[in-house]
């Protein structure tokens, strides 16, 4: 079996690779279908881009890296790509674009694409002893039919993170990094939920409120959840791909308005407590876990603007130390990978291996929520594309 182009890893980024190349293609993933993470993302719906995407929405070590593949195919080139197959699509928040059917309708557009093209895909397959030759590369490729020895001029590899281990994910590409001596930088679990060993939350789990969260990094402003187990939603998932083990987060959830409708409160109706007028603002069950923390005794005309002021300092400002996180489990991405200087920022190959590429969550560039994994999913692999053709 021999190929021009082999791709490993049938995800997002190695179907849109396998989409738009030229010559004989044979895309591999042990899976039973391909684009499992497509399928389920976005509630099932596939939060395929965002609007607002930017090099300043991914962490990378080298905040240049992402900028030459996310200008040359955009947003609004993948956006183009989904009408003209005519999937209906909507903006929900901040920018975050999804089916408005499935998310099922990426995967068949890709799919389509793929039998244009016709790529060879073989799922629930393997491959082994990857080596490289004079002509390119040579491995074992067993599947459910039989093993085959391939040859390849070029290989891809974009089997993604560790995230998600149910779903097949592995440290494959990092394998692969090591064995051709190509650095990773050290990997760990990002838009992920805290935990706190003391259970602190669990007794409001469930509860949820618009927040304002950071970790050593930019401040998020979106829903906060309480879980049995910590913190989760995405404020939190986002703040978690700042987060290095043993640091505190900062937490604010005071509503927009309190502190002046407290205030006025206190003039005409003075007498109540201060849970009770807190309960108007915040939900009641988060109040009842606020008196154990801040101190809410009296009645709100005890409360000076002194102490008033200190509560609105605590509410902002909330300092929580988490023992960790959920980890890959429930991971959406891996934060880390192939690093980057090793890599070409147009091509995607890497830098002493140039017929070898990594494309998608496999390098250290990790995005927001909202899509924004998706778009360099699919801008990375436009760039190896794009080079591949070139230089067929």
């Amino acid at each position: 079996m021999e190929f021009d182009t082999v791709i490993i890893g049938a995800g997002a980024a190695g179907m849109m690779a396998a989409a738009h190349l030229d010559g004989r293609t044979l895309l591999v993933d042990h899976a039973k279908s391909a684009g499992e993470k497509i399928r389920i993302s976005g509630g099932g719906r596939c939060n395929f881009t965002n609007m607002h995407t930017d090099p300043k929405a991914f962490i990378c070590a080298n905040p240049h890296f992402a900028k030459s593949a996310l200008a040359r195919y955009t947003q609004w080139d993948f956006v183009a790509l989904v009408e003209a197959h005519g999937i209906a699509w909507h903006e929900k928040t901040l920018g975050q674009l999804f089916c408005d059917n499935s998310a099922k309708d990426i995967i068949a557009m890709l799919h389509k694409l793929m039998q244009a093209r016709d790529v060879d895909l073989r799922l629930q397959s393997s491959v082994s002893g990857i080596r490289a030759t004079d002509a390119g590369y040579s491995f074992t490729l067993a599947t459910p039919e039989k093993t085959h020895k391939v040859t390849t001029r070029r290989m891809v590899i974009a089997t993604g993170g560790k995230s998600i281990p149910k779903m097949g994910a592995t440290g494959f590409a990092y394998d692969i990094a090591q064995q051709f001596g190509i650095p990773v930088t050290a990997t760990r679990p990002a838009l992920v939920p805290f935990t706190f060993a003391d259970g602190r939350f669990a007794e409001i789990s469930g509860v949820a409120v618009p927040a304002r969260m950071h970790a050593d990094g930019p401040v998020f402003e979106e829903a906060l959840l309480f879980t049995h187990r910590g913190l989760s939603g995405p404020a939190v998932l986002q703040a978690s791909s700042y987060w290095v083990e043993g640091a505190p987060v900062f937490l604010d959830i005071l509503p927009s308005g309190m502190y002046e409708a407290l205030r006025q409160q206190r003039q005409i109706g003075g007498r109540k407590n201060m849970t009770t007028e807190l309960a108007r603002h915040l939900p009641a069950r988060l109040v009842e876990h606020l008196a154990g923390v801040f101190d809410l005794t009296g009645n709100l005309a005890d409360w000076s603007d002194k102490r008033l002021d200190a509560l609105m300092q605590g509410l902002q400002h909330w300092e929580l130390l988490p023992n960790g996180t959920e980890g890959y489990r429930t991971a959406e991405v891996t934060l880390g990978g192939i690093d980057t200087d090793a890599l070409n920022s147009r091509s995607m190959a890497c830098k002493a291996q140039p017929d070898l590429y990594f494309i998608g969550e496999a390098m250290d560039v990790t995005g927001w929520l909202g899509g924004y994994n998706f778009q360099w999913a699919w801008s990375s692999a436009m760039a190896a594309a794009a080079d591949i053709n070139a230089s067929r």
